[in-house]
């Protein structure tokens, strides 16, 4: 699809995480410093690890000065849309307009029925959704002097009043993959918000949007007043290893080919690093904003060139085809940041073995899903963990805490207690088992194993990422001994730490990416030990 010539935004998505609260915050202002224009956070109100989203943007609201803000996307079973409606105008007249709504159908039901909501089939979602739409729009409609009714199957107001309005048209941007959700974005929605890493390809994109440009034609309106906004992630490489994995030049020709061959205009980075999100605002979105302009004037286009040299793949491809199974299955495993720290790289990304994806007539139990989504809760508790890590050098780094508090804090962390040999899941699956070092090599591993014969790549693969992760471990405990010796060696920490970022985060995505759905699908529990 040809560019619809929008203007250009580009943004960050922040974990909202609640082991540092400030964190987030700080990242939003960072993002506004950086030049960026939205700030966007995920909403998971049943995630504990994870603060609640529109409180955190009322507070980043009041931390920041120009840029826009956004939920990406809320969670609409769990929240009330003519209540969300009126908080979101109340917010946007607070900050003279600089408030977005970005809007899911519900995704994970078990947990979303958990905190008292409903669980609703695609259909269901869908509807609920429009139905929420109608509804928010209709609260913002002020020059109505008839009171609010919509008499919906999911959601039903009856004579409720009007307003306040916002202080600007916010924008309500659909996070969406299926047809039928598209086809809602084209005549209802403000704009498209997928994520690149459940896309297979460029050409989601392109289908994507002519479906939606289909939709608003029949519905009278004209396709380019809908933004089309994609989450992505990456990291800045010497060399290209795939779509954003490499130089600056590289991310330029990617995200230019994006604007001009398929129609997108805002680009949200998924980043905690300040230092990446700074050089995205300083080199990334300006390049982008001036290529784009002179391809819109006339100038030929050196793009082409361009993706030859960083490779065309990169910006089509992504390494791994789950998309489909993991919607099936409604439990999506967590997307490798993109974020690398340190210059050493203890494995080859790239040499990782993939399993098949599994038929399109699999179904899965509840008792599955619980599983395979067990697993990244476990995870979940790890990239808290890590993040403790983190903070715990930056007060040593500030002389808030010794070296020995540090270390006696860190070594009493689950990562450390448990030997990686093991792995993090039954350390917290089977409670009952969690001393026993070699449960997951002795256990799960072979379970998975003798059930699908094609996961042994992955699984010896996985066995040996964690007996290095284990040796990374080491490696900081051995620097904190250096700096107890020598506070010069502060730098050296920091080093460690950050090679264990790299590792654990890369390594239990794609643990995840790998294993969830295996999980799910082959099960594991505490009597097959």
């Amino acid at each position: 699809m040809p560019d619809y010539g929008n203007n250009l935004q580009f943004g960050t998505f922040v974990t909202p995480t609640v082991s540092q609260p400030e964190m987030p915050v700080a990242l939003a202002e960072i993002s506004e410093q950086a030049g960026l224009d939205l700030v966007t956070f995920q909403d998971h109100p049943y995630q504990p690890a994870f603060q609640d989203t529109w409180t955190l943007l009322s507070y980043v609201a009041a931390r920041t000065r120009r840029v826009h803000l956004a939920p990406n996307v809320l969670s609409l079973p769990l929240r009330q849309p003519a209540v969300m409606a009126r908080a979101a105008a109340g917010l946007d007249l607070l900050t003279g307009g600089r408030v977005e709504l970005g809007l899911g159908a519900g995704a994970f039901w078990d947990p979303i029925v958990a905190m008292g909501g409903p669980r609703r089939s695609p259909g269901e979602a869908v509807a609920a959704l429009a139905e929420a739409i109608e509804i928010i729009r209709g609260i913002w409609a002020v020059d109505d002097r008839a009171v609010l009714k919509v008499d919906g199957s999911h959601y039903a107001v009856s004579g409720a009043k009007r307003g306040p309005a916002p202080a600007h048209e916010i924008g309500l941007w659909l996070g969406a993959y299926k047809p039928r959700m598209l086809r809602l974005i084209g005549r209802s929605g403000d704009g498209w918000l997928p994520s690149w890493g459940y896309l297979k390809s460029a050409a989601d994109l392109a289908d994507g949007n002519e479906v939606i440009d289909e939709a608003a034609t029949a519905a009278g309106r004209d396709p380019r007043s809908i933004r089309r906004l994609l989450n992505v992630s990456g990291a800045f490489r010497p060399r290209s290893s795939g779509f954003l994995q490499g130089p600056v030049d590289q991310w330029v020709d990617e995200l230019t080919g994006l604007v001009v061959d398929h129609g997108m205009d805002t680009f949200i980075l998924a980043a905690d690093d300040p230092g990446l999100i700074e050089r995205y605002g300083a080199e990334v979105a300006p390049a982008v904003r001036d290529a784009v302009a002179a391809v819109r004037a006339g100038v030929p286009d050196s793009t082409e060139d361009a993706s030859a040299d960083s490779g065309e793949a990169g910006r089509t491809v992504i390494s791994t085809s789950v998309s489909a199974e993991y919607e099936r299955l409604g439990v999506l495993p967590t997307a490798d940041p993109g974020v690398r720290l340190s210059a050493e790289q203890p494995w080859d990304e790239s040499a990782r073995p993939h399993r098949a994806e599994s038929p399109p007539d699999i179904r899965y139990t509840d008792q599955g899903r619980q599983v395979g989504g067990h697993l990244i809760e476990v995870h979940d508790m790890l990239r808290s963990e890590l993040a403790q890590v983190r903070d715990l050098i930056d007060q040593v780094r500030a002389g808030q805490l010794g070296v020995g508090a540090a270390r006696s804090a860190i070594n009493q962390m689950t990562m450390r207690q448990n030997n990686w040999t093991l792995g993090a899941y039954c350390a917290s699956y089977c409670r009952v088992v969690t001393q026993h070092h070699s449960i997951e090599d002795q256990a799960v591993f072979p379970h998975l194993a003798r059930q699908d014969a094609d996961l042994a790549p992955v699984i010896q693969r996985l066995a040996d990422e964690h007996v290095v992760i284990h040796e990374v471990l080491d490696g900081v405990d051995r620097a904190l001994i250096s700096l107890a010796a020598d506070p010069a060696e502060l730098d050296g920490v920091q080093r460690a730490v950050d090679l264990l970022t790299d590792t654990l985060l890369s390594h239990l995505s794609y643990e995840e990416v790998e294993l969830v759905e295996p999980l799910a699908r082959l099960g594991f529990y505490p009597g097959q030990v």
